[in-house]
């Protein structure tokens, strides 16, 4: 019996083997052959023959030869117009306002750009007691902010002294990171404990932490941070934002760790 990740087994009976069948199929990357996939899903040979031969009319599975079966474009098609609708926006804003729910402070949602990041998404109240000094669309170097260090810390050494090199690690304020070695450090850390920090790098008085978000190519594609006043920002929300970084990252396809 063929149980969805819902919990649910589907009504017709057809249905459920043909789910079965493709899930065979999956767990291969080299065609199957039809005894195989028989004796995988406990179908009759003639019962699973009949199953696969009508995907493959529609394309779900191909024949490269006679006897085996493999996984068919159909469902690289269908796979491509369901990713085209994965916008990291809208599957960040429902987990991001919890977070903010949580917090009482803005929450941000970040991708890169060139030697920036540019904010995209945010949540905030005027409870927060913070000035949302940039808002949606603002930009900021990649050193100074907390997503910033995310994309950093992803990259090569080689990439990092680059554009350390670039843009001469200009600081903002006076607990800004200007030199290379020290950066290095800090994107270490970064890479240790999955979470960014803003340590009033980019603004006075506040401070910032940020984990990653990835799509399902195990790619970085944005980052989301919270933003707080310097005294206010409370260690125990590290987690918090990680859980939540990684449930937009499901919801985008990822399957990490």
């Amino acid at each position: 019996m063929t149980t969805t990740k819902t919990g649910q087994t589907p009504a017709i009976q057809v249905i459920e083997r043909m789910f079965s069948l493709l899930d065979a199929l999956a767990a291969h990357q080299d065609p199957v052959s039809l005894k195989l996939l028989s004796e995988r899903t406990g179908l009759h040979p003639s019962t699973a023959h009949r199953i696969l031969n009508d995907l493959a009319i529609g394309r779900f599975v191909d024949r490269p030869e006679a006897g085996s079966y493999r996984l068919g474009m159909r469902l690289l098609e269908l796979g491509n117009l369901v990713k085209a609708r994965l916008d990291v926006r809208d599957a960040a804003i429902g987990p991001m306002r919890e977070l903010h729910k949580l917090t009482h402070q803005p929450v941000n949602l970040s991708v890169r750009q060139g030697d920036e990041i540019v904010y995209i998404e945010r949540t905030y109240s005027e409870r927060s007691g913070m000035q949302v000094v940039r808002a949606v669309g603002g930009r900021a170097p990649l050193h100074l902010t907390s997503v910033g260090k995310l994309f950093l810390a992803h990259d090569d050494p080689q990439r990092v002294r680059a554009y350390a090199a670039r843009t001469g690690l200009s600081g903002h304020t006076r607990n800004s990171i200007t030199e290379i070695s020290r950066l290095e450090r800090e994107l270490a850390q970064v890479r240790q404990h999955a979470l960014a920090r803003d340590d009033e790098e980019l603004e006075l008085g506040v401070r910032c932490m940020a984990a990653g978000i990835f799509d399902d190519q195990g790619r970085l594609v944005a980052g989301l941070s919270v933003s707080a006043p310097a005294d206010r920002l409370e260690e125990s929300w590290g987690e918090r934002v990680r859980a939540t970084a990684a449930q937009i990252s499901d919801a985008l396809g990822h399957h990490g760790a």
